[in-house]
């Protein structure tokens, strides 16, 4: 396994992946036309480490914004993370939030997956 990382932009992500550590951080913001496309190298590596993960994998998060197509994209990353659980690994989501809408957004994402969600305000 390799790590991972793209730079963000004012449309896309901050996107660093280190597998050898188990982190991920995803911060900034997810506007985009093709969010699949902009998602699907990380969830490519995504794949290759679910089957060998580390005891602990931890997951920081902090959007700005983030649109609809990228939502559902942020719910397949997170969706992947959590099959880590049947190769028994560990998952933490650090969900980071500024404004109630962010803190909104990660406590509807806590419902919907199956991972421990801790929401931390900036």
């Amino acid at each position: 396994m390799e790590k991972f990382s793209v730079e963000g932009t004012a449309q896309t992500p901050t996107i660093k992946w280190d597998p050898y550590k188990g982190i991920l951080e995803i911060n900034g913001s997810s506007i985009m036309e093709n969010a699949i496309n902009f998602y699907k190298p990380l969830m490519d590596f995504l794949e290759n480490y679910i089957s060998d993960p580390k005891a602990e994998t931890t997951v920081n998060i902090q959007f700005d914004y983030f649109d609809i197509d990228s939502s559902k994209c942020i719910l397949a990353v997170f969706k992947k993370l959590e099959s880590i659980k049947k190769f028994g690994g560990k998952v933490l989501i650090n969900w980071f939030y500024k404004d109630e809408d962010m803190l909104e957004a990660g406590e509807d994402y806590k419902i919907i997956i199956d991972l421990p969600f801790k929401m931390i305000a900036k």
